[in-house]
C-alpha cells in the first residue's frame, strides 16, 4: 500500500556533491565562494541514486544528476538575519524557512498576495539567488485563500521554459507577510538552456527503455518539454515523460526526465504507490458485517433524496450525477463517471494495467447489483470467477466507484480542487489539466491467486499518482490467508473503505504536496506519506459517521485483516506510544508503514488537542462540514485539524519533507488560516511525541533524528537521570516510550557523549526505558508535571547475561554474541529443520554461581545487514514464540558440557510472544520479562520450542480452498518454519 519514495543520499552522490561543492561547480560568478561549514549538512540533503533499503527491496527512482551547490557565507548570514528553521536544498536555496516578522514590511490586508511573495522573494533576491527580473518571469501556479491568510505557489521559468520536478516555491502569508517558506528554487542561470534537438518519439523511447518496458506496451503516455534544474548550476531543456505500462501486478509507471538535445536520462521517479434521472448505487459505506457474515447490509446512496434512499450523492464543485459522461453530458449507466472509472481487473498479471470491463450496464442507472459474499463463502476457492455471480464482481465495482467518488468530493471541500491538480477527467474553466480521473481495478489480479510466485496479488492495494493531467490508477486486490506471509480471512479488498480511503488518499497527498509533478520523495515523507493516506481515510469516515470494523473507529484494514485491535498496522493510531526518537524502530517489512505510525500518532494527538478545545459537534454539524456547508472556522476540533493537515501539504514546494519541516508546515497554516491560535495546543502535542522545539532532522532520509519533548510553550518539566543501584557511577541511556533497539535516547549519564543528563519534556504521562551496557533495560512509566524538576536514580540490576559483563554465548546458529549485547537492534538466528530444540547457552558474568529469579526475552527482528552472515531475510514469523529455560551450576561438580547436567528450571507459556492473525506486530515481539523458579547457576540455556510459524495457531492448518497453495505455515512455508530469531536474553537476581 505504499508509493515507493525517491530515496537518497546515495553515498556516490553525496560524495559526488561535495566534491562539486568544494571546488565551488555551480556557483555563479562573482558569488562568494561555498561556506565550508554547511557541507556536511548539504551532502545529507542531496537527493540521491536509487538506493537498497533494509529490507533488501530497491527503490526504482533514480536520481542521474550529479553535484550540488552550497550556501554561500552571505546566504547563510542573511538567513540568520532575516528567518528562523532554515533548511537548505540541493540547489544551494532554502528548502523552509519561517520568515522573521521583524524583518520584513507589512503589507496591506487588502494587498494582492502575489504581490507580497513577489516582493518578498525580490528583496531577498541574494538569498535566493535570483535577480528580480526572474522573480517577475514567475509563472503563478496557485493562488488560494487559506482562512485570514492565504497561499502562493510560484514556478520559475528558465528562459521560455518552465521549470519542471524542482523550481517551485511556495509562501504563506498572512496579515501582509510571508510567515512561511518552502522551495526547491535553483539559482538563476547566467544563460538559458540550449534548445531540443530531439523529437518527443525520441524522448519516449529512451524513458521507456530506461524504465525496461516495450512502448508498445504502454498503456498511457504523455510527452512535454520543460527545464530541469541541475544541481551544479542551471537547467537543462528536457523532456517530461508520463508512461504507464500494460502489465504487472506492480505496474510500471514512471515519471522520467529525457536531455532534449543527448536523449540522457537525467531523472526517474516511480509513481506507484504500494490502498433513471435519479441513479442510485447500493454501497457498504465502511465495510461489510463485521461479523463476515452475509447479511446484506448495503445502503443505497441516490443523486436526489428520496425514500429508501441513505444519503444525496453528487459531485463536488459541479453538482452533477457520478455516472454523468463529461464527454457527451449523459449518463454512462455503468461505473464510469467525471470522477472515476471502474473496472474489473481479474487478469492484472497478464493484461494492461488498466481494466476495461466495467460494471454491469443499468439503463435504468440503478446499480445495486446482488452481493453474496461470495469469496468467504467459498473460502477463496478461485472457481468462482467462472460462477454466474462472478463473485460478485458488479457489487465490487460500484462500491469502490462510489467509494472513490465521495472521496473525490470530500477531499474537494478540504482544497483538493481542480485547481490544485484534483482527479477529473474535464475540469471545465475551474483550473488544472483534466483527463486524469482516478482509475479503479476492482478485484486486481483475482484469477491469478495466492499461490507463488503471484503473492503480489492477494492482502494489498496500491496507488499510482502520476503528475497533474495523466490519470491515476488504484489496484484493490482479494485477500487471503497465505502461508508464512499474511493471514487474513477470504475478504474482498473492495468492500473496506479504510482500505480504499487509504490508497485515494494517496493520490490526494501525492497531488497536493510539491506542486503538480511530483510527489513524496524520501525516508520520512515516505513514511508521512503513509501516514496521511490512514488519517484521511480515518477522518472520512469519522466525519460522516461510518464505523469502520476494529476495537475503536481508528482501526485502518480492520475488515480486511481481521484484526480488529490494529488492523493492517502495528498499533491503533489512537492508542499508540509511538514518537520521534522511535524512526526506524521497525526495519523488517515496509519501514514506511512503520515510521508513518510515528506521525499518525503525533497527529492524531493534535487532533485531539483541537477536539479538546473546540468540541467534537453532533452528527449532523459533522456531515455539514464534510460536506462544505460550513466554514471550517466555524466546525468541531477534528475538522479545524484536517484542514490544516491539508493545508500543510500546500505550503510544501519541497516534497523531500522530514516530520520536522511538515511540523512547521502546519505550525504555519494554523497562522496563516487562524491567526495562530492554536500555536501552544500544536507545540505541546508535537513535543509530546518527540517533535518539540529543539527536534532536527539531517533531511528526509535520516534515521537517526534528533527528538525534542520540550514545548516553547508553558512550562516543561525538566528530569535529570542518575545511575543508581548496581548501576551507579555507568554509562545508563533513557529514552521516550517502547523501544529501545534503533531509537534514539534523550540523555545518558556518559561524560564523553554529548548528550546530556538532563532534559526537558512537556508535561504529560510518558513511557522510558533506562538501558546501559552491562544492565540490559528497564522500562518504567511517570506523569510530569508542569515545571516540575525532577532527578530520576535509576536503579538498575547487573545483567548476568551480559557479554560487556564477561558473559559468553555458545550453541546453535549465527550471531550469538548478539543475543547477549544488551539491545534489541540486533539479533540470533538458527536456520535448518527443527526449529524445536535450537538452543543458545550462556556462561553467565562472574566467576560464581548466582541466583537468578527472572529473565527477559526479545524476538525482535532487524534489519538485513550486507556482511551478515545469516544469509536470509528477517521474516515475522521466524520470530521466537515459545521457549524453555535450563540451568546448570558448575559448583555442583558438572562441568555444565552435557545436556544431562542441565534441568528445566522455566517453560514459557505457548503464547510468550503472542502474535495472533494476520501476522506478529512489533509489539508483539519486543522484550518481555518472565519469572523462573529461583535458581543458582553459572549456565542458562535458552531453548526453543517454537517459533511463530511452528507456534502460533492462528497460522496453522487449512484456512482456505484455494487448490494452488496451502496455510499451513509449516508445510507451505518450509523457508520460514525452519528458522528462529531472538534478540536478547537477559538474567537478574530479582
Amino acid at each position: 500500500m505504499r508509493r515507493p519514495t525517491l530515496r537518497g543520499p546515495g553515498a556516490l552522490l553525496a560524495f559526488a556533491g561535495l566534491i562539486a561543492a568544494m571546488s565551488g561547480t555551480g556557483t555563479p560568478a562573482g558569488a562568494d565562494q561555498p561556506d565550508p561549514g554547511s557541507l556536511a549538512q548539504l551532502m545529507s540533503q542531496s537527493a540521491g541514486a536509487s538506493v537498497a533499503d533494509p529490507t533488501g527491496a530497491t527503490s526504482r527512482d533514480v536520481d542521474y544528476r550529479t553535484g550540488s551547490s552550497a550556501p554561500t557565507t552571505s546566504q547563510r548570514q542573511q538567513a540568520a538575519r532575516t528567518a528562523t528553521g532554515v533548511r537548505w536544498n540541493r540547489f544551494g536555496t532554502p528548502a523552509t524557512l519561517v520568515p522573521t516578522p521583524a524583518a520584513q514590511p507589512r503589507a496591506a490586508a487588502s494587498a494582492d498576495p502575489v504581490q507580497v511573495a513577489r516582493d518578498y522573494l525580490t528583496r531577498n533576491a541574494e538569498l535566493f539567488r535570483m535577480s528580480a527580473d526572474a522573480v517577475r518571469a514567475m509563472d503563478v501556479q496557485l493562488k488560494q485563500p487559506m482562512g485570514k491568510g492565504s497561499i502562493v505557489l510560484l514556478r520559475q521559468r528558465f528562459g521560455s521554459l518552465p521549470a519542471a520536478n524542482e523550481g517551485l516555491v511556495s509562501l504563506g502569508i498572512s496579515a501582509g507577510q510571508v510567515v512561511y517558506v518552502s522551495s526547491t528554487l535553483s539559482p538563476e542561470a547566467s544563460a538559458p538552456p540550449a534548445p531540443a534537438t530531439l523529437g518527443e518519439a525520441d524522448a519516449l523511447a529512451a524513458a521507456a527503455a530506461n524504465a525496461d518496458v516495450a512502448v508498445d506496451q504502454l498503456a498511457i503516455s504523455r510527452v512535454r518539454l520543460a527545464a530541469l534544474p541541475m544541481p551544479s548550476g542551471g537547467a537543462r531543456t528536457a523532456y517530461q515523460v508520463v508512461l504507464i505500462g500494460k502489465e504487472k501486478a506492480h505496474p510500471t509507471a514512471f515519471t522520467t526526465y529525457v536531455d532534449a538535445r543527448t536523449g540522457e536520462v537525467l531523472l526517474r521517479e516511480d509513481l506507484a504507490d504500494q490502498h433513471s434521472d435519479n441513479p442510485e448505487w447500493d454501497v457498504f459505506p465502511a465495510n461489510p458485517p463485521a461479523d463476515y457474515s452475509s447479511t446484506d447490509t448495503r445502503v443505497t446512496w441516490c443523486l436526489i433524496q428520496r425514500p429508501g434512499c441513505e444519503r444525496a450523492v453528487s459531485a463536488a464543485g459541479s453538482g452533477a450525477a457520478w455516472d454523468i459522461d463529461p464527454a457527451t453530458g449523459a449518463p454512462s449507466q455503468t461505473s464510469s463517471g467525471n470522477q472515476a472509472r471502474t473496472t474489473e481487473k481479474w487478469d492484472l498479471l497478464t493484461n494492461n494495467s488498466v481494466g476495461t470491463r466495467t460494471s454491469t450496464v443499468s439503463p435504468t442507472r440503478e446499480y445495486t447489483y446482488p452481493w453474496t459474499n461470495q469469496w468467504y463463502e467459498n473460502r477463496c476457492n478461485p472457481n468462482v470467477f467462472a460462477t454466474p455471480q462472478q463473485n460478485d464482481v458488479d457489487a465490487a465495482m460500484a462500491n469502490l466507484f462510489a467509494s472513490h467518488n465521495r472521496m473525490h468530493d470530500w477531499s474537494y471541500h478540504l482544497g483538493f480542487t481542480e485547481r490544485t491538480w484534483n482527479l477529473q477527467t474535464a475540469n471545465g474553466t475551474a483550473g488544472g489539466l483534466g483527463n486524469d480521473p482516478e482509475l479503479g481495478n476492482a478485484q486486481a489480479g483475482g484469477r491469478a491467486g495466492g499461490a507463488p510466485p503471484e503473492f503480489a496479488s492477494r492482502n494489498n492495494a496500491n496507488q499510482i499518482t502520476p503528475p497533474d493531467g495523466v490519470p491515476a490508477i488504484t489496484n484493490m486486490f482479494l485477500w487471503q490467508p497465505v502461508a508464512g506471509a499474511f493471514y487474513a480471512p477470504c475478504v474482498d479488498g473492495d468492500y473496506d473503505m479504510s482500505v480504499i480511503g487509504h490508497e485515494y488518499a494517496h493520490a490526494i497527498s501525492g497531488r497536493l504536496i510539491g506542486g503538480p509533478d511530483r510527489g513524496w520523495s524520501g525516508d520520512q515523507a515516505g513514511a508521512m506519506n503513509e501516514s496521511h493516506s490512514d488519517l484521511f481515510a480515518m477522518e472520512y469516515l469519522y466525519s460522516y459517521g461510518f464505523r469502520p470494523r476494529g476495537n475503536t473507529p481508528y482501526v485502518v484494514g480492520g475488515y480486511a485483516t481481521g484484526d480488529l485491535v490494529t488492523g493492517i498496522r502495528n498499533y491503533d493510531m489512537s492508542r499508540s506510544p509511538l514518537n520521534y526518537s522511535n524512526v526506524a524502530y521497525d526495519l523488517v517489512g515496509e519501514q514506511v508503514h512503520a515510521d508513518g505510525e510515528i506521525w499518525s500518532a503525533t497527529s492524531f494527538d493534535v487532533r485531539q488537542a483541537l477536539i479538546d478545545r473546540y468540541g467534537i459537534g453532533t452528527p449532523a454539524q459533522q456531515r455539514a462540514c464534510a460536506d462544505g456547508k460550513v466554514a471550517v472556522e466555524n466546525c468541531p476540533g477534528n475538522r479545524r485539524w484536517v484542514q490544516l493537515e491539508f493545508d500543510a501539504l500546500l505550503l510544501s514546494a519541497d516534497p523531500a519533507v522530514s516530520m520536522v519541516d511538515l511540523r512547521n508546515a502546519m505550525l504555519a497554516a494554523d497562522q496563516i488560516r487562524f491567526g495562530g491560535v492554536n500555536a501552544p495546543l500544536l507545540w505541546t502535542a508535537f513535543a509530546q511525541h518527540g517533535l518539540g522545539r529543539d527536534a532536527s532532522s539531517a533531511g528526509p532520509n535520516d534515521e537517526n533524528p534528533v527528538p525534542s519533548f520540550a514545548s516553547p510553550y508553558g512550562r516543561n518539566a525538566t528530569v535529570r537521570i542518575a545511575a543508581a543501584g548496581q548501576a551507579s557511577g555507568r554509562p545508563i541511556k533513557l529514552y521516550v516510550g517502547e523501544y529501545e533497539g534503533r531509537s534514539m535516547p534523550i540523555a545518558d549519564t556518559d561524560p564523553a557523549t554529548p548528550l546530556p543528563d538532563t532534559a526537558e519534556i512537556a508535561p504529560g504521562s510518558y513511557s522510558f526505558i533506562a538501558a546501559g551496557e552491562g544492565f540490559g533495560s528497564k522500562s518504567f512509566s511517570l506523569r510530569l508535571r508542569s515545571g516540575q524538576q525532577r532527578t530520576l536514580p535509576l536503579v538498575l540490576l547487573r545483567n548476568l547475561a551480559s557479554g560487556a559483563s564477561g558473559a559468553t554465548a555458545t550453541g546453535d546458529g549465527v550471531n550469538l554474541d548478539r543475543l547477549i549485547d544488551d539491545t534489541e537492534a540486533t539479533n540470533w538466528a538458527s536456520l535448518g529443520s527443527p526449529v524445536q530444540g535450537k538452543a543458545v547457552t550462556v556462561d553467565l558474568a562472574g566467576d560464581r554461581a548466582t541466583l537468578v529469579s527472572r529473565i527477559q526475552v526479545s524476538a525482535q527482528l532487524r534489519p538485513q545487514i550486507a556482511t551478515d552472515p545469516d544469509p536470509v531475510a528477517q521474516n515475522r514469523f521466524t520470530a521466537l514464540r515459545r521457549f524453555e529455560v535450563l540451568s546448570c551450576n558448575t559448583g555442583t561438580g558438572s562441568d555444565c558440557a552435557d545436556d544431562a547436567d542441565y534441568r528445566s528450571v522455566y517453560t514459557s507459556p505457548a503464547d510468550a510472544f503472542p502474535a495472533n492473525a494476520p501476522r506478529p506486530t512489533a509489539p508483539d515481539l519486543k522484550l518481555r520479562s518472565f519469572r523462573i523458579r529461583p535458581t543458582i547457576a553459572t549456565h542458562l540455556r535458552l531453548r526453543v520450542l517454537t517459533n511463530q510459524c511452528t507456534g502460533g495457531p492462528a497460522y496453522a492448518g487449512k484456512q482456505h480452498d484455494d487448490p494452488r497453495s496451502t496455510s499451513d505455515c509449516t508445510t507451505g512455508n518450509p523457508a520460514v518454519a525452519q528458522q528462529v530469531r531472538i534478540a536478547e536474553l537477559q538474567a537478574f537476581t530479582i
